[in-house]
């Protein structure tokens, strides 16, 4: 802490819940704001450059989540943290096993202000960087296990007064364009919904679907040629004649995951 202010950090890829989060924040006492993200990339430089004493990051960022940004920090560079988080099942039993807190969406002033005040507690105690580093690695193996569930087989397509029932193993592409979800299928049938593209992801099985970029999905199994691009980015073919440009970092994914024998 500086001069007895809380140096805090916000990482949420949702402008409305960042700035939402700000807002409150600029209402509690002894805290000074050094820094928003947008994705897991900016909360990791923002940590590194301005040493934040707390991170209230987004559990659930595409790209890269809240657990994958305290992966990638080094030990002596991570501030206390805060997953935000969306659900309440898994991800919180994970936190309160391994005392680490977090904040539910839509994120609640008073509880805010309780965090802060144990962060300050925290830092007072001057608690080892080790042990916090050993509870996140414990929580996400936790939040790992518990997350091995049943995922979607079938998603509900409401078209005018009929309901299509969409088998999963169907679907080819899902693209975000702001709420609206377009589900492309392999037999290059379209459909449009309306829901958050993180919150569907985390209900499909990552051994079917992968993110080719902040927006995009596409089933692994019908992906049929990925042809590199110049500033070391790449273009899936799907089988359905789908052409999906892939983001930087997750050329970098693919390179480790399905460009590897």
């Amino acid at each position: 802490m500086s001069g007895g202010l809380l140096r805090v950090l916000v990482a949420d890829d949702e402008r409305p819940a960042r700035r939402f989060l700000v807002t409150l924040l600029k209402t509690c006492r002894g805290v000074e704001l050094v820094g928003e993200a947008g994705t897991g990339e900016e909360a990791i430089a923002l940590i590194e450059s301005q040493r934040p004493d707390v991170a209230l990051l987004d559990l659930q960022m595409p790209e890269m989540s809240g657990l994958d940004v305290v992966r990638r920090v080094l030990p002596e560079m991570l501030p206390l943290v805060a997953f935000v988080t969306a659900f309440e099942d898994f991800a919180i039993e994970a936190f309160e096993l391994n005392a680490i807190d977090y904040l539910l969406k839509p994120v609640d002033a008073e509880r805010l202000q309780a965090t802060l005040e144990r962060a300050r507690t925290r830092l007072q105690r001057r608690e080892p960087a080790e042990r916090r580093v050993a509870a996140f690695a414990s929580a996400a193996a936790t939040y790992a296990l518990a997350n091995r569930r049943t995922y979607l087989e079938r998603i509900p397509v409401r078209q005018r007064s009929e309901v299509i029932i969409l088998p999963v193993k169907q679907i080819a592409s899902i693209v975000s364009e702001a709420e609206l979800l377009h589900i492309t299928t392999l037999g290059r049938e379209r459909y449009t919904i309306t829901y958050r593209l993180h919150l569907l992801e985390v209900r499909l099985d990552p051994r079917r679907f992968v993110r080719l970029a902040r927006g995009t999905l596409a089933n692994i199994d019908a992906i049929t040629k990925i042809s590199p691009m110049p500033g070391g980015t790449y273009v899936a073919a799907l089988s359905n004649g789908q052409e999906l440009q892939v983001s930087r970092i997750q050329s970098r994914v693919l390179r480790e995951t399905l460009l590897k024998l």
